[in-house]
């Protein structure tokens, strides 16, 4: 496929927008949480429900049924269809109860084309700039609000954090960097509550580095899949080493492991991670749930 061909290609499969846990992980999620408890559960790929602050945050929602999509064009194992696997429960059950929706950037497999049946189209929904908004407006939703430096929802602090989607070899090409486009991460903070830091997909860049250390957040969510584009070296999200590299720079921090197992171009499994935190005696530190699985801090 020529380049040109190749980078349309990609932009418009990214714009279009292992096993499940048991039933016990599922049930969990839909315990009340203390004043200060910080309770993660992984549904899928890069959705999350995060209950933070006596709020439930609904990261990232892709809910529709596996092999609906095509795998991305330009990037590896494209001939698979996304998502690999299905919920690990039914898609009205990740919407219940859910106050607020954060998605990081329009991307398919982060925003897609069957949320919006499941979710109230007056519900709070956070996005990282104005481009996002008009999209997720377009699409019926009426209280879209762009995340800033000082966003507060119902005392729970929002700090949009910056990042790259791929490498400089990539940004450097133009059709590239517009496909790729940006993606947000999002640092949660309330008193009395551990302090969460979402890096969103993005690689090991300078701002990483300083949201670390000007937030010291007790949890970090890292999207550590390994996707792959054909053609360049290097992924478009964190990788093992970058895994084991959040942990060197927050010792203290849980570091959770996730966007793995249900996209196309992820070359990173949790088998593989999980054999790599073993290796470099990191398994205290380092969290990689399976999908439905519920993690409390």
């Amino acid at each position: 496929m020529q380049p040109k061909m190749l980078m349309c290609a990609i932009a418009m499969s990214l714009t279009l927008g292992t096993a499940a846990a048991s039933t016990q992980a599922a049930t969990e999620a839909t315990a009340t949480p203390t004043a200060s408890s910080v309770q993660v559960q992984q549904i899928r790929n890069a959705t999350l429900k995060i209950n933070y602050g006596n709020k439930t945050f609904l990261i990232d929602p892709l809910l529709v049924k596996k092999g609906t999509y095509p795998g991305f064009e330009g990037t590896f194992r494209s001939d698979r269809r996304n998502p690999l696997v299905e919920l690990p429960m039914p898609a009205k059950d990740v919407t219940n109860d859910v106050d607020a929706v954060i998605v990081t950037h329009t991307h398919l497999d982060h925003w897609d084309g069957d949320t919006e049946k499941f979710l109230p189209r007056d519900i709070p929904l956070f996005v990282q700039h104005e481009a996002d908004a008009e999209l997720v407006r377009g699409q019926g939703f009426t209280d879209v609000r762009v995340v800033g430096e000082e966003t507060v929802f119902e005392g729970v602090r929002l700090t949009k954090t910056g990042g790259q989607h791929g490498t400089d070899e990539m940004y450097a090409n133009s059709q590239v960097a517009e496909a790729l486009g940006t993606a947000m991460g999002i640092v949660f903070q309330t008193p009395g509550s551990k302090t969460i830091y979402l890096v969103g997909d993005t690689i090991w860049r300078s701002e990483v580095d300083q949201n670390l250390a000007q937030y010291k957040p007790d949890v970090v969510i890292l999207n550590a899949g390994d996707a792959r584009m054909v053609g360049f070296t290097g992924g478009i999200i964190m990788n093992e080493d970058d895994v084991l590299r959040a942990h060197q720079a927050a010792p203290n921090a849980t570091v959770v492991a996730t966007h793995m197992d249900a996209i196309n171009h992820m070359t990173l499994s949790r088998k593989e991670l999980q054999e790599f935190v073993q290796q470099h005696g990191i398994q205290e530190s380092v969290r990689i749930p399976d999908d439905g699985e519920v993690l409390k801090f």
